[in-house]
């Protein structure tokens, strides 16, 4: 798994070809986030998407936010 727990919560730095290949992740991601009814703080930068997964009602990472960072792996693959 290449997440990372910071004090932001598990993080993630994806790079992509390009613009198109960096938001049609998001989508896909935005897909399972709203079905699984929790959604991530990121940014996309061109080319970069950076993920941030936090459970802010339970102060801090959970079981969810693990759940939903394998979810978002298999995206990638």
């Amino acid at each position: 798994m290449n997440w990372q727990e910071t004090s932001n919560g598990l993080y993630r730095r994806l790079e992509f070809k390009d613009f198109n290949a960096a938001f049609a992740f998001m989508i896909r991601v935005a897909e399972v986030a709203e079905r699984r009814g929790h959604h991530p703080t990121w940014t996309n930068t061109w080319n970069v998407v950076e993920i941030w997964l936090t459970t802010h009602d339970e102060g801090g990472v959970t079981d969810k936010d693990r759940e939903l960072a394998a979810q978002i792996d298999s995206v990638v693959q």
